[in-house]
């Protein structure tokens, strides 16, 4: 039995703490979760650093001294498949079996949604292939709250839009993704054949007929146009030439969100990827000058035109050499929200950058057709009153001839009535023929002098300024200048 240890003696120092060795450190520029909670770090745009979503530590993202490069064309070429790798933390990928789009899936993800569609992607992913790493990057600079709000704003805006879109808003499916773009400089020269038109004025002599039938000789100015044949150069220099290399995005889309700050590129840094998707390129380096191509030529062909002058030009042969192409591998954020309607996918992209919003969006027909039936009723509605009031405008004043005849008949005298113009119903003349007339029958005494009182009050004042009635409400004794007695 051994016998137990004795403690050290008191004023002994205790011996020095073994330090662990180190067979291998990693790289300085690799990146590991979270410190305090061990979750994973995401790219957070309003601090421009890594964040923890649960904890909130913060790592600051230091910012890069590597420059964005030009890669030159021909001397890529000469060592075409040698310069192709992967991204760091996106070893693997998955293609969408709707839209075609290759997602870089983070190394600790497996699986997700395709950002382009919502097409929740098979957990079937292969080794990442090689392509041209990216030089340049632009790291987000809206988050996912402000990217919500541009996207609730402009859906708002949309009155036809179907009722299911803004419960979509609400539920705020936006992902924030960096889409694959090249870059390309040339320097091009431009020999052109063509003719220039110059506008000058003739007098011509023609013949016309006049409003009496005569033949008459008139002139006018005549615009001509005279052409020449000319020939130049034309020397310009392109800069940034940018193509979407993406077959997910609706061309006009990306043409919606433009302009991109491209002066504000970073050289690339995998941090900046983190809690966000990226997409491996779909057009290639070579299909993507091509698109650069047609639009260098359309631009040149209007420098050639400028180049001419004149009023009008006419281009035969346009022959460009580029020389000097570079080109570059960019990633650019942008929010995208996918949704289904009826069967068909459409698609809203928010810039990353900037906030600003483009898509499309269904119409609702049940909407568009209460907006009309509402305009067609406001419109009945506008008719009805205006008729009404055009009705009241036009409608006859009373006449007094009329109450002259009824001041008569209320006495219960036999008064005729005014003669009326034009051809009358009892016979030819100007005047209604007296045995067709119809003569009143008398009333009784108690409504006679009931009537003759009423009808006398409504128009006392009506009788002085007409002597014919004067003289019928005298003979009646309903005037109170009546000097006759009343019958």
């Amino acid at each position: 039995m051994q016998p137990p240890s004795t403690p050290p003696a008191q004023g002994l120092n205790p011996p020095d703490k073994q330090q662990p060795s180190v067979a291998k450190l990693p790289p300085a520029d690799r990146k590991f979760p979270c410190g305090k909670c061990g979750a994973r770090l995401d790219f957070d745009p309003t601090c421009r650093s890594l964040k923890c979503p649960y904890c909130g530590f913060t790592e600051v993202i230091e910012p890069s001294s590597k420059q964005v490069q030009e890669r030159d064309w021909e001397e890529f070429w000469r060592t075409a498949g040698s310069n192709e790798t992967t991204l760091a933390g996106r070893s693997s990928q998955v293609t969408c079996s709707v839209c075609g789009a290759v997602v870089l899936l983070d190394d600790k993800l497996a699986a997700d949604r395709c950002p382009y569609c919502g097409t929740f992607l098979e957990n079937k992913p292969e080794a990442a292939k090689g392509m041209i790493a990216p030089e340049g990057i632009l790291p987000f600079a809206v988050n996912e709250r402000q990217a919500a709000q541009a996207f609730n704003g402009w859906i708002a805006s949309r009155w036809f839009a179907p009722s299911q879109l803004y419960q979509f808003a609400n539920l705020g499916r936006l992902s924030g993704v960096y889409v694959p773009f090249w870059t390309y400089d040339s320097m091009t020269y431009t020999h052109y054949v063509g003719e220039r038109g110059d506008d000058y004025f003739e007098t011509e002599t023609y013949t016309e007929q006049d409003a009496n039938g005569q033949t008459v000789t008139k002139t006018r100015q005549v615009v001509k146009t005279r052409w020449i044949p000319v020939t130049g150069e034309v020397r310009h220099f392109f800069d940034d030439v940018l193509i979407c290399a993406s077959h997910s995005v609706a061309e006009g889309h990306v043409r919606g969100v433009e302009p991109w700050d491209l002066k504000k590129l970073e050289g690339f840094n995998d941090e900046f990827l983190s809690g966000f998707q990226a997409e491996r390129y779909a057009i290639g380096l070579k299909e993507g000058f091509e698109k650069a191509r047609a639009i260098m030529d359309n631009e040149i062909r209007s420098l050639c035109c400028r180049d001419i002058g004149g009023n009008h030009q006419r281009l035969h042969v346009v022959q460009t050499q580029h020389t000097g192409i570079t080109f570059k591998h960019l990633l650019l954020p942008a929010w995208l929200a996918a949704y289904r309607y009826r069967d068909r996918t459409y698609q809203i992209l928010v810039n990353g950058r900037t906030g600003k919003i483009t898509g499309a969006r269904p119409y609702s027909w049940i909407k568009i057709t209460i907006f009309v039936l509402l305009i067609a009723a406001l419109v009945l509605a506008a008719i009805l009153i205006f008729g009404k009031t055009a009705h009241g405008a036009m409608a006859p004043s009373r006449s007094i001839a009329p109450r002259t005849g009824l001041v008569g008949r209320a006495a219960g005298n036999n008064l005729p009535s005014p003669p009326l113009r034009g051809r009358g119903v009892g016979g030819e003349g100007d005047e209604r023929s007296p045995a067709k007339t119809p003569h009143p029958r008398p009333l009784s005494p108690e409504y006679r002098d009931e009537g003759r009182t009423i009808v006398a009050a409504r128009l006392e004042l009506s009788s002085g300024a007409d002597p014919q009635l004067a003289r019928a409400l005298r003979l009646s004794g309903m005037h109170d200048d009546a000097k006759e007695p009343c019958v």
